[in-house]
Order: structure tokens, then sequence, then C-alpha cells
């Protein structure tokens, strides 16, 4: 009889120290996701833990796609506040979410970025087209003989893609098939120099499926490098090696200015003012996203979140645009801000 009463109270103890486990709270706001991101959120983070009440958040930089899934993986302490992007969340990531019980959503836009496609100030600088991105790094590409064929990339130097382009070897260090800047670059440069050639452009309509695995797909035989998710790295490589090119953000090319240059795409050169008004091919809007129920869990989430879209911050003067970040137009900053104070949702559907 006294073995089972020592049971049960140890049961009991055990029952006891779980639910105290499980109503504990972190007293830091915990973030995941994007490389480029990372460093804006890294200077908020500092600025609101020195300005406020608040320990300063923690951030792991593990890129976009990595980042959704630790964030999808369910709700509670054990399980990220917020993850940085810089794409759009998808929707097989919405619904990944869901499955875990993260519901409520909050997606906050901090502003836009430009992707660079980069080489060393000891190279001369790269007046370079979409087309040229596609057919230097895609895995298949259109058959020189101008049938209307795929075969594997035969090309091996520049001046084989374009004959007004450098006799050099093809080496391009990018980012992994993980990173938000991966995806925003396959979408943008390669899709866009994919679908000028009109017979893969009609491929669309009859099989989208084929047509992404066409304009999406990176070579795999060495031309492209994977750099990690650490952009800081590609610039060093840069550095040490004029005769190869690195895709990144904007930001980077910003704060390396001394060390690396960013080609013109399109005609266009990769500036401030070209990204902000549009005219820069390759750019694309930055995110975070916000559980809602850990709102009022966390100490000072929402304040976070607030300090991250204040005017001071990534407002047209703010401090990120010293950083490299574009800001939004005012009415766009303040319809994020709105979100923010009101803990608007993303809808179960959302337009990919």
């Amino acid at each position: 009889m006294n073995d089972k009463l020592v049971m049960l109270a140890a049961v009991t103890m055990v029952s006891v120290s779980s639910v105290m486990a499980n109503a504990a709270s972190r007293d830091y706001i915990e973030i995941v996701g994007s490389s480029t991101v990372y460093p804006f959120a890294a200077v908020v983070a500092e600025a609101f833990g020195k300005s406020t009440e608040y320990k300063t958040p923690k951030i792991e930089s593990t890129g976009s796609g990595g980042g959704f899934k630790l964030f999808c993986q369910g709700v509670g302490q054990n399980h990220p506040d917020i993850t940085n992007s810089s794409r759009r969340i998808k929707q097989s990531e919405v619904d990944l979410c869901a499955t875990n019980g993260v519901k409520d959503i909050v997606e906050v836009k901090v502003g836009y970025d430009g992707i660079v496609f980069a080489n060393s100030k000891k190279a001369d600088v790269l007046s370079i087209t979409l087309k040229d991105m596609f057919l230097a790094l895609a895995k298949e590409v259109p058959n020189p003989s101008g049938s209307e064929t795929l075969i594997a990339n035969p090309y091996t130097t520049w001046s084989e893609v374009n004959p007004d382009l450098p006799k050099i070897k093809i080496e391009v260090l990018g980012p992994p098939p993980t990173s938000g800047t991966r995806d925003a670059f396959v979408e943008l440069a390669m899709e866009g120099g994919c679908k000028t050639f009109d017979w893969i452009a009609a491929i669309k309509g009859v099989d989208k499926n084929q047509y992404k695995s066409i304009c999406h797909s990176i070579r795999e035989d060495g031309a492209y490098v994977e750099a990690g998710e650490n952009d800081n790295l590609i610039v060093r490589k840069l550095e040490a090696n004029p005769k190869a090119f690195g895709i990144f953000g904007y930001s980077f090319l910003d704060q390396n200015s001394d060390k690396v240059q960013g080609a013109k795409v399109e005609g266009v050169e990769p500036e401030f003012d070209a990204i902000a008004e549009g005219d820069y091919p390759i750019s694309r809007s930055l995110y975070f996203y916000v559980k809602k129920a850990h709102v009022g869990v966390t100490p000072g989430l929402q304040e976070f979140a607030a300090e991250f879209l204040s005017e001071k911050a990534s407002g047209e003067e703010g401090y990120l645009s010293d950083r490299g970040l574009i800001p939004m137009l005012e009415e766009e900053h303040a319809k994020f801000k709105g979100d923010i104070v009101e803990l608007n949702t993303l809808p179960e559907k959302i337009q990919d």
C-alpha cells in the first residue's frame, strides 16, 4: 500500500512539473528565417533591447524556407515567435502551419530589396541580360541548333552564352534551395530569361509544372556553387576570386561597396532609387511573420513588430535605409503598421 502511495505521489509530482514547464514562458523573443532580413532584424533587435524594458530578441539565420519549417512546427514557447522571409509565404507553408495548429499568422512587409549579380571590384563591371543568366545557369537550355528541344547545359564560358560577355569560366556562388534569395532569383531572373523563348513560354498554358521545371532548375555540374546562407561568405570568396560572380541581396552590396560591384541587369544598375521605383528587374519584397497566439505570452512581441515598422526604423528616413533596406511608400507602410496594431491575420488561402 505504501509503495502504491509513493508511486502515486511520484506520478502526481511529474504531472505538476509538466504543467508548470508548459505554463512557463520565455522572457525573450525568438526569431528564425531569412539571411537577407537577418541584418535588418538584428539592428532593430539591438535598438529594441536598449530602448525598452524587454530583452534583446534572439535571432537565428536559417534561410527563408528553413525558417518556415521551424515556425510552422507548432504553437508554444518551444517554437519561434517570428520568422523572417525574403519572399512571401507559400500556400504549402500556410497549410503546413495549419496542420500543426499555427492558424493565426500576421504578415508584415518591411520594405524592398534587390538581388544583385556581383563580382570583385578588381574585375570589370558586367552588363548582362536575364536571358544570359538563364542560359548560363539553367540545368537544361534550348538547343543551340534552333530546334524547339532542350539539352543539358553545354556552356562552360560566358562568351559561349553571349559573345559580348567575357571569355572566362562560368562560376557563380549562390544561395541553397532553402534560401528566399534563391527562390526569388529563379522566379525573377531565371524565369524572366526563360520566357524570352516563346515556345517555352507557351508551355506554361499547357503544363505549369513542366514550365516551372524548365525555368527554375539550376545546373548541378559545378558552374553554380551553393555557398550556404551566409552572404558575407560569398563576398569574401568574390574578393579572393575576381573571375567568379555571386548572388545576394542589395544590402550586402551596399555594405561591401569597397569590395564588390553589382552588374547592370537589362542595362539597369542595382541602385537604391532604381529598386525603389521598380526599374531594376530583380527586386523583391521582404517580410516577417508573427504568431498571433504568442502575442501576450512572449513579452514584447507586438511591441517589437511595431518597432520594426516604426518611422524611425523602416520609414523613408529610417535607420534601416542606412543599412540598405528600400523603404515602402507611405501608404503601404501605414497599411502594415495597422496590421500589427490590429493583429490582422492571413486568410486560409493566399495568392501565390
